[in-house]
């Protein structure tokens, strides 16, 4: 069975990890390598890139996808848009939401992963009609967390509703890390028990430590994808690491179809800026702790 793997390392896992300040030039030189590793997609613009770039990064964050997109021609670009607020802190009209997502998709992005933090798709609907008119993938997200009346059958209406608004995949986007393996196994066997027609993604991060259990669980419940981080940028508020995953999958009869030698090349290019990143946190903490009152 083929499991499908989403990259993290250029969006999610350093925004987690490191506040989104990766700047180009430190992954210019390893995006051809990510390009034929072999995973689904390369998740890498969205969340919070498009304001760390002009915030932080002196950077155009269009001319940044545009040269994401001149190297890595064989493997879809995917990023996270959060519906009516864009990648802003507030909500946009429809005429810029759908301008946002036309341009996004003339520059070169092929999935928009597209989520309301509260589960209230009428946040999303103008976002997914809109990438859909561009011919370009448009990912559903029920957002996870645990509460009187976050049962699995609510979140499986979800996924009705989700399917009935023309998306072509589904994501469990579990932002916290807090579903368990068992949660993870039964949430989506259930999904996949109500018969829905696209495939399903699941997104995890390592914060709780069970981010690997809870992926090989849902990867035995009949996932079609997960998302991971190359190891030297996996763990902690990231995501589980992608090798740990690709062998362990392996061991169980799962094809990951990633080539576990450019994994290796991709971890080792990284690892200066896992050392950097260690430093940038390390001093941040010490920051905090001299100038918090005693």
């Amino acid at each position: 069975m083929k499991v499908k793997i989403t990259e993290t390392v250029l969006r999610d896992s350093q925004q987690s990890l490191i506040a989104t300040r990766m700047p180009f030039s430190d992954f210019e030189g390893i995006l051809e390598t990510l390009d034929n590793a072999g995973y689904y997609s390369l998740e890498c613009w969205g969340g919070a890139t498009f304001d760390s770039c002009l915030r932080y990064l002196d950077e155009d964050p269009w001319e940044r996808l545009r040269k994401i997109k001149a190297v890595c021609k064989k493997t879809p670009l995917q990023m996270l848009i959060r519906g009516q607020n864009i990648l802003g802190y507030k909500h946009y009209p429809d005429d810029v939401v759908r301008l946002f997502c036309r341009k996004a998709a003339e520059n070169g992005m092929d999935i928009f992963r597209i989520f309301d933090a509260l589960n209230d798709f009428r946040n999303i609907e103008v976002c997914i009609d809109e990438v859909k008119k561009c011919g370009k993938h448009a990912q559903g997200c029920i957002c996870y967390t645990t509460s009187p009346v976050h049962t699995i059958e609510k979140y499986v209406e979800m996924c009705k509703e989700l399917e009935s608004m023309g998306v072509d995949s589904i994501a469990i986007k579990d932002m916290a890390g807090i579903c368990s393996p068992k949660e993870a196994y039964d949430l989506v066997k259930a999904i996949k028990d109500a018969k829905i027609s696209v495939p399903l993604f699941f997104h995890t991060h390592h914060t709780t430590g069970m981010g690997p259990m809870t992926l090989m669980k849902a990867i035995e419940a009949g996932v079609d994808g997960i998302d991971c981080a190359i190891s030297t940028m996996a763990g902690g508020t990231s995501q589980p690491a992608t090798e740990t995953m690709a062998y362990a999958m392996g061991q169980f009869g799962y094809d990951s179809g990633l080539d576990m030698d450019k994994l290796k090349e991709i971890a080792d290019f990284f690892v200066p800026v896992q050392s950097w990143a260690s430093r940038l946190t390390s001093s941040s903490i010490r920051f905090r702790a001299e100038c918090s009152p005693t």
